[in-house]
This record gives C-alpha cells, structure tokens and sequence, in this order.
C-alpha cells in the first residue's frame, strides 16, 4: 500500500533507505498529506543545543533560525532538497496555522481520549512528548479563545494542569527526539477522515473535568 506526493510514488510501512531518506519521507507526509508546513529543529546530547549558543534556553527544543521552513504542500523532491542541508534535524512543527494544541499532563491525556472517543466527538490528532504531556490538535485561534471559554464552562478560577499553545509556538513532531530526552510520539495519529482539527471549545470541557480530577 502506498500514496504519491507531488508526482513520487511512497510505499507506507516500509523503511527507504537511509536516515535521511526516512526523515524526508516522514516530513514529505506531513506537508503533502496533512497540509503542514515544517521546520528544521535543533536536536540536543549531554544538554547542549545543537543550534551552537552556549546558554541556549530550550536546548533541542526550538526550530533553527536560520534553516528554511518547508512548506505544506511540498512534494518529496523539494523536501529532500532542504532536509540534505540539515541531517538529523529534528522535524518541527508551527502552531497557530492550520492547528492550535491543548496541552495536559499524559495520564490526563489518556484518560480524555478514552472518554472524548466513547462520546464520539470529532477528534484531531494527539501526540505524546518524553516530558510527559499530551498535545492535542485544535482549530487555530484556541489560544486567544481560551480564557473565555474557561470562564463560560466555570473552570476560570480552578488550578488545571492545563495551557494552549498558539501562534509563535512550535512542537517537536514523531518521531523527533526533544530537548535529548526521547522522541515524541503519536497517542494518536493523523487519518484521513479525521477532516480539519475540531474546535476547542468540544474537547475543553473534558479535559478540563480531568485535569481537575486528576489534580485532586
């Protein structure tokens, strides 16, 4: 089984050869098949960022400043053209565009995902970082909206172990190693008939309710 990308035929569940064939596939999905534009990150060993600053503050944890972010849509051949000046980038991801994320602690994360799919609410993505956080995927603009609907479920003056990334913020993709800890991974993973990430406003409420429990 497989799908093309700008022309290139893929094989899915099969390993090209070589590392760097394997991140440029990988990245070559996100832009051709889920529509998002990716960046080159740093990667980090021993706790010192590959970006080169001595007293960098998110060591292997932020995109590097000066490689090109590949845009959604990209075929595999332009991929591979950026990716060759960057081996071993970690593959990285901006929020804000086509996705916002509610991020929570990873055993609150499973536990809303159990409950949110027996509702059978409309799902995006979910990943797991090495930190131990569940980041999942919602329409853009989530971040700026995310004070109000707190306060309108009547969760603004509750402590949730929970936050809203937006624009400006990025995330380390699976299967990227971040800050040197492990890679990042999918609880769960992009499909096709996932359709445009869902609004935050039909997962906050449970996420919200578990966070609160799990924080009692």
């Amino acid at each position: 089984m497989g799908f093309t990308i700008g022309g290139t035929r893929i094989l899915s569940g099969t390993r090209r050869r070589g590392a760097r064939a394997t991140e440029c596939t990988v990245v070559a999905e996100y832009t051709g098949l889920w529509g998002w534009d990716v960046v080159p990150g740093a990667r980090a060993a021993s706790g010192r960022c590959s970006c080169g600053a001595p007293a960098c503050a998110a060591p292997g944890a932020h995109p590097l400043d000066f490689a090109p972010e590949v845009p959604a849509g990209s075929t595999l051949d332009a991929v591979t053209e950026v990716w060759s000046q960057f081996p071993g980038a970690a593959l990285m991801l901006p929020v804000g565009r086509t996705f916002d994320v509610l991020e929570v602690a990873q055993q609150a994360g499973h536990r809303a995902l159990v409950r949110l799919e027996r509702m059978g609410l409309p799902l995006g993505p979910v990943c797991i970082t090495p930190t131990g956080r569940a980041q999942f995927f919602v329409a853009p603009g989530a971040a700026s909206e995310l004070p109000q609907l707190l306060y309108r479920m009547g969760w603004d003056d509750a402590d949730l172990d929970l936050r809203c990334l937006g624009a400006g913020a990025h995330i380390t993709a699976p299967p990227s190693d971040h800050a040197g800890l492990g890679p990042s991974r999918w609880l769960r993973p992009p499909t096709f008939d996932a359709g445009a990430p869902p609004q935050a406003r039909l997962l906050l409420g449970t996420l919200a309710y578990i966070c609160h429990r799990s924080g009692m």
